[in-house]
């Protein structure tokens, strides 16, 4: 199978690719126009062995340059372009970034798959942000949404979708946790003070935090790409768990103290608003992937806490 993927190079992307060509399939990578890739993108096509390729192809959401072609004969396109989400204060023209930089690439995408005639099915990255924060309740792909800023933002990077629905194209929307890995991703700057032992609990620590491992979130797109399965699919482990047992746990597998909370002011003078999004409480669990027989690889903070630090699964 070709797979389609946008917004590669980041964190779940670039691991996503190497998993597709490892499984012998084509990726054609969508590259901005003026970025790494300029020029002509069949020359740029990039060998990875004698089970597939991957292949650069250019494309502009900002002027809505997408070559049809760019995406006809693929099994599937996943979408995980955007801005990110803790990269920045978030001002209010940041804010604006944030939503333009996934309604765009999204919209251009829902246009472009509704014109084929045999559409892909389209795997849209989201977040459990939709259901905004909602303490210990227990949340569903069926709950309410929330209706704060990342809900909003949500509601609206969705519904850029609906030019593909429409046209009878399967859309799946990603709304997926906190991605634990190794570098990166949202745990880049709690990481490095864990190891340090300086790190701990965010607030109170009583937040509910739903949280995927990267080696998840990947095997998540490539299930629900097969899955007969549509509209909002919750991408996080089956044990929700709280901002304080998830920092116990990673500090557990670093061999480190996490004793040292971080207090509320401090996140708020630190991060500004983007401290709410790390305060929020969302117990989400994964209804859908529990019916459609997904199978974690970490199912388990303990498990997760471990892999992220490098150390063999317990019996290994």
């Amino acid at each position: 199978m070709d797979v389609v993927v946008a917004g590669s190079h980041g964190l779940v992307g670039s691991a996503l690719v190497a998993d597709l060509v490892e499984r012998g399939h084509g990726v054609r990578r969508l590259v901005r126009r003026g970025g790494e890739s300029d020029g002509d993108p069949a020359a740029r096509a990039v060998p990875t062995g004698d089970d597939g390729a991957v292949r650069q192809v250019l494309w502009d959401p900002r002027t809505g340059e997408l070559d049809p072609a760019a995406l006809e004969g693929a099994g599937a396109v996943v979408n995980l372009a955007g801005s990110g989400i803790g990269d920045h204060r978030w001002t209010p023209a940041y804010k604006q970034k944030l939503l333009g930089s996934r309604t765009t690439t999204t919209s251009l995408l829902a246009r472009t798959i509704a014109r084929l005639d045999e559409p892909p099915v389209l795997v849209n990255a989201s977040a459990v942000g939709a259901y905004g924060d909602r303490g210990d309740e227990l949340l569903t792909e069926a709950s309410a949404r929330g209706d704060d800023f990342l809900a909003q933002l949500v509601k609206a990077w969705e519904n850029a979708t609906a030019p593909a629905a429409e046209a009878g194209a399967r859309v799946v929307w990603l709304r997926s946790g906190i991605v634990l890995a190794p570098s990166g991703g949202a745990l880049g700057r709690m990481l490095p003070l864990l190891r340090l032992g300086v790190g701990g609990p965010l607030g109170g620590g009583r937040q509910w935090w739903s949280w995927i491992t990267l080696a998840d979130e990947v095997a998540v797109i490539r299930h629900v790409i097969d899955a007969n399965v549509r509209g909002p699919v919750n991408a996080v482990a089956p044990e929700p768990t709280t901002n304080r047992e998830l920092t116990r746990a990673l500090a557990r597998a670093l061999s480190r103290p996490a004793g040292l909370a971080v207090p509320r002011f401090a996140l708020r003078i630190a991060l500004g608003q983007f401290a709410d999004d790390l305060l929020a409480s969302q117990r989400v669990v994964p209804a859908v992937l529990n019916r459609t027989g997904f199978t974690w690889t970490h199912a388990e903070p303990e498990a997760a806490a471990r892999w992220v630090a490098g150390r063999p699964a317990t019996g290994a």
